[in-house]
């Protein structure tokens, strides 16, 4: 009867310590080179609310993070030299707003230069063969499989908290493409499908790319992205008018960033439950 009872409470020690917290707001983000973080980030940017966590997606020894664990979400978090992106003031956006009890976590698997065909679950592997060395030796950082890692981390994160919407920046590499939507839309569908969730159950923020009034060289396919609610019902378009570019026509600057992220955060928060009822 004493051993019985033993195991029984080890058992709910261990349901316990493995218990999903409602009160962590778990957030995936994926993309390409400015949702990646091309920016340099400064010491402002290294400084963050305890709240506010990563889930690291490839081991960093320069940062001392491994891959599967939290850290204080600490430009830069995507990769191990990645720079400054909109997710990191998406996040400082949320916890500054958010009840004291909510953390948020953050998952970014973003890949620069890429087209949203990497993101293919059943269909990336022939862009993968095509595409050149230097996007190959990216996508090998993520064991090959940049959408298969996303998963695998944000199903350890479900066991944490609760999944509460996906962040995307992604079209240069797709301008013009007017199948854009629904090739997002695929992407969509097969996460929620494989975090079992349910159809259209979490917001999609998409952001414009650098505006025409900014420099943008890709800013006609913002007119492309403004077509995304219309194939997926909880897609949100983030604008990045007035956010500061880069001379190169194609990124934000640190600032643009930190605009861009509290953005998301600020339409994120509008969709979140309003906060006398957490």
């Amino acid at each position: 009867m004493k051993q019985i009872l033993v195991i029984l409470i080890l058992t709910m020690c261990t349901m316990t310590a493995n218990a999903q917290d409602e009160n962590f707001y778990v957030f995936l983000s994926f993309g390409q080179s400015n949702m990646e973080g091309h920016a340099k980030f400064e010491e402002i940017d290294t400084k963050v609310d305890e709240r506010f966590q990563v889930l690291q997606a490839v081991d960093c020894d320069n940062l001392q993070r491994k891959m599967g664990q939290w850290y204080s979400a600490a430009a830069p978090i995507t990769r191990c030299h990645t720079g400054l992106g909109p997710s990191d003031y998406f996040g400082r956006e949320l916890v500054e707003n958010l009840p004291s009890h909510i953390k948020v976590g953050i998952i970014n698997v973003s890949i620069g230069g890429t087209k949203i065909e990497l993101f293919q679950k059943d269909d990336y592997q022939s862009y993968v063969d095509t595409a050149p060395d230097w996007l190959q030796n990216m996508v090998k950082e993520y064991d090959g499989d940049p959408y298969g890692r996303l998963i695998e981390m944000a199903k350890l994160a479900q066991k944490d908290g609760v999944i509460k919407g996906i962040l995307l920046h992604q079209g240069e590499s797709n301008t013009g493409d007017q199948t854009w939507p629904s090739k997002v839309k695929g992407v969509y569908d097969n996460i929620l499908m494989d975090l079992e969730l349910e159809e259209n159950s979490l917001p999609l923020l998409a952001g414009e790319m650098v505006s025409a009034e900014q420099g943008g060289k890709c800013a006609s396919m913002n007119t492309i992205i403004a077509t995304l609610p219309q194939v997926i019902p909880n897609a949100y378009v983030i604008s990045s008018t007035d956010c500061e570019a880069v001379d190169d026509g194609l990124h934000f600057s640190a600032e643009g960033y930190r605009e861009l992220g509290k953005r998301y955060g600020i339409k994120m928060l509008s969709l979140l439950k309003s906060p006398s009822s957490y």
